[in-house]
């Protein structure tokens, strides 16, 4: 049985409805997911409850997916089967998302429940290298992909974000803890005239188990808003959320979607 921890956004949905028996959703209290009915509500001070209970269930697999608020773990409220998890748990708070994510994982594995990757649970959420849409990237538009890439990277390195918007080699935007919907209205009201890409990618040496990067609809129609001209993102690296509604969405506000070979 696969055990879906679930957060906010599409994404959990999306491995719901793939699975070909029932996923057991859990969720972490006050970040309930979208269109989905919860079975198991937990909390960071009750995590070690939540694994038991899922190894009692017959639970062999669990899936992260979904985007989560980082919560604070209250000291009063740890039960005595998170106690002994109590230092992992402080520590991968302290960590960036990558590094959390991390930590948390360890301690599922640990406790004989394999943690299976998104992409894994539901097949067909990543592309090859392409450019399936009508719009097609320049010249210009290929070197605003190298600098993203190089942007991405560097910000990996620190934990800190998947995505950036570039233009002419500059960086307008980069993603934070608020995510690529936030970045990318911060550029509705931009003083230029527009163009550039966002670029989406894993981080360097990302553990592809949980968080690896997504774009939806709503990332489409964020960034043309924003004025950009396209969307580049890594081939095999990064979630579409329904391809064929992103694809068309591409197509019907004139933007680019390149999927393209890792570099280097």
């Amino acid at each position: 049985m696969l055990a879906l921890i679930a957060g906010r956004g599409s994404l959990p949905v999306a491995i719901a409805r793939a699975q070909t028996q029932p996923a057991l959703i859990c969720a972490l209290e006050d970040n309930g997911p979208d269109r989905l009915e919860v079975d198991l509500w937990f909390r960071l001070e009750t995590l070690g409850s939540l694994i038991a209970e899922l190894k009692q269930r017959g639970a062999t697999q669990v899936c992260m997916a979904g985007a989560i608020r980082r919560p604070q773990i209250d000291p009063a409220a740890i039960d005595a089967a998170t106690l002994p998890l109590v230092p992992v748990l402080t520590e991968a708070l302290q960590r960036g998302d990558d590094g959390a994510l991390r930590a948390v994982i360890t301690l599922f594995e640990t406790a004989g429940i394999t943690a299976v990757p998104a992409q894994e649970a539901a097949p067909g959420l990543l592309i090859g290298a392409s450019t399936p849409t009508v719009s097609q990237p320049t010249e210009a538009h290929h070197r605003d992909a190298r600098r993203g890439a190089e942007i991405v990277v560097a910000m990996g390195a620190a934990d800190i974000g998947q995505a950036c918007a570039v233009l002419n080699g500059q960086a307008l935007a980069v993603e934070s803890v608020f995510g690529t919907d936030w970045m990318l209205a911060t550029l509705f009201d931009r003083p230029d005239e527009g163009g550039g890409i966002l670029y989406k990618a894993p981080k360097p040496d990302q553990d592809r188990r949980a968080d690896l990067p997504a774009i939806g609809p709503d990332t489409v129609r964020g960034a043309a808003d924003a004025g950009l001209d396209g969307l580049v993102i890594e081939a095999g690296g990064v979630i579409l959320l329904d391809p064929d509604a992103v694809i068309a969405a591409c197509d019907r506000m004139g933007l680019f979607l390149w999927s393209r070979e890792p570099q280097g």
